[in-house]
């Protein structure tokens, strides 16, 4: 797999050079560094350069450093092999945790990892401790509620049902902020919504991916609903400024959704995807919208990541889209 863009990386020094020059030396604990956000946050991280290391715990060593060559032999990261749920500690202090690893959906894995790395950093040295959950702890967004905000943590589902995924990221978002109060360290929450960008898989359920897996494929580009619902996308290098952000400058405890408030529908990133790709390239919709039907959103309120924390997009949807499709062509 190609290395993340150098010009992404670069953007990512640009706007959050000083978070990494208060990190210079630091050490880090990172869960999930093979997947989509952990292969940001590793590579942001040696691309910044400021004598900072990190161990990468990974079920699979091998097909990491088969897929990340450029990474995986660096002096300044160290692969251990283990499940979050089960992983031997490793020895020394680690002021700086990020657990950024998906078990199997499921509040019990979930919570089960959750209090494994939870034990990890209570005895090693933990000072910030950052969780990547997700928008899906809210359940349902309300059709009259374009941008759903943080007030809605504590309170019971907002409307309709929250998914095995959401209920997994709540508890784990209860252990966190417990374990963290008890045991003298700062528990951080970044609420991830939607995204953009290299390494985000082409064959899951991400439909900007999916968008341009069948560009790829020549076309035509295929909505499997009716189009309708709205998301919101960030594009990845901005995503890894902003948690590195919330890692360094977050009040703990705090959570802060992590995304762009910019919505439009499945059907408006099509057509988007299909110019920025290839013009021309026709969009089939499998289903036909029902009228009246409420709209369905998911989308988030980031004013808090702006007030607080002075983060905000900067890349526009179609030059992430332009981006993501460049570095998919190399695969």
């Amino acid at each position: 797999m190609p290395p993340l863009p150098t010009r992404d990386l670069d953007h990512v020094l640009d706007h959050a050079g000083e978070v990494f020059k208060s990190l210079a030396g630091a050490r880090f604990f990172i869960t999930g560094g093979t997947g989509f956000v952990g292969s940001w946050l590793i590579e942001s991280l040696l691309r910044a350069d400021v004598g900072a290391s990190a161990v990468l715990l990974t079920r699979d060593p091998a097909r990491f450093r088969s897929t990340n060559p450029h990474v995986s032999n660096h002096p300044a990261l160290t692969v251990l092999r283990g499940d979050v749920r089960t992983f031997e500690f490793p020895a020394g202090e680690f002021p700086y945790v990020i657990h950024a690893a998906m078990p199997d959906p499921g509040p019990e894995a979930d919570a089960e990892g959750m209090r494994h790395i939870l034990d990890f950093a209570a005895t090693h040295g933990t000072r910030r401790f950052l969780f990547t959950s997700s928008g899906a702890v809210y359940g349902r967004q309300p059709p009259e509620l374009t941008q759903i905000p943080e007030d809605y943590a504590g309170k019971p589902p907002v409307t309709g049902e929250i998914t095995p995924y959401g209920l997994a990221k709540r508890a784990s978002e209860s252990l966190l902020v417990d374990h963290a109060h008890r045991h003298g360290f700062a528990g951080l929450i970044a609420r991830l919504f939607a995204f953009s960008g290299p390494r985000l898989p082409l064959d899951r359920n991400f439909a900007v991916g999916n968008f341009i897996r069948d560009v790829l494929a020549g076309g035509p580009i295929r909505i499997q609903g009716d189009g309708t619902p709205y998301r919101s996308y960030l594009y990845a290098a901005d995503l890894s400024i902003w948690l590195w952000t919330v890692l360094l400058r977050g009040e703990a405890g705090r959570p802060y959704n992590v995304g762009s408030g910019e919505q439009l529908t499945i059907s408006d990133l099509a057509s988007i995807v299909a110019g920025v790709a290839a013009p021309g390239v026709s969009v089939e919709v499998a289903q036909k919208p029902v009228p009246g039907a409420p709209a369905m959103r998911y989308v988030p309120s980031v004013e808090r990541a702006e007030r607080e924390l002075g983060l905000r997009p900067v890349i526009a949807l179609e030059e992430g889209v332009r981006r993501m499709y460049e570095w998919a062509q190399k695969i």
